[in-house]
Parts: structure tokens; C-alpha cells; sequence
């Protein structure tokens, strides 16, 4: 549940964040890339940041959406 002024509580953004990671996981997986390490940063709690390299949630799923569509070629 949100907060009286709508913000998200830290338990929310991190169930977000481990969605988004979880989204991440599986497109990184249908284009045959493994993160070992990526997870939920357990320092930024509050923040709920991914770490692949610590990207917000997202982030994670523009990366996630850029993988699904093809359109996340390296520059």
C-alpha cells in the first residue's frame, strides 16, 4: 500500500524491483545472456536497486523491452 501522499513504501519498491529483475531475467535469457550476479542490491533497500551494475527499475525494463524488440543493438 502506498503512503497517504502516494508514494510507494520501501517493501513496494522492492517487490517492483524484483519484478523488474525478474523481466530482465527472462529477456536476458531468450537472447542467451546470463547475469550471474544480478539481484537485488541489498544496500539500497529503500532505493530497491538492481544490480547488474545498479540500474533502477526502469531502466531494467527499457533494457528488458529493448532485448524483446530487437532494438537494443550496441552502438
Amino acid at each position: 500500500m502506498a503512503t497517504k501522499d502516494g508514494k510507494q513504501t520501501a517493501d513496494e519498491k522492492v517487490a517492483e524491483a524484483e519484478r523488474a529483475r525478474d523481466e530482465l531475467r527472462e529477456a536476458l535469457g531468450a537472447a542467451g545472456v546470463t547475469l550471474p550476479s544480478l539481484g537485488i542490491d541489498p544496500v539500497s533497500y529503500a532505493l530497491a536497486l538492481i544490480d547488474l551494475g545498479r540500474c533502477n527499475a526502469g531502466t531494467a525494463r527499457a533494457l528488458a523491452m529493448a532485448l524483446r524488440s530487437g532494438t537494443g543493438e550496441p552502438r
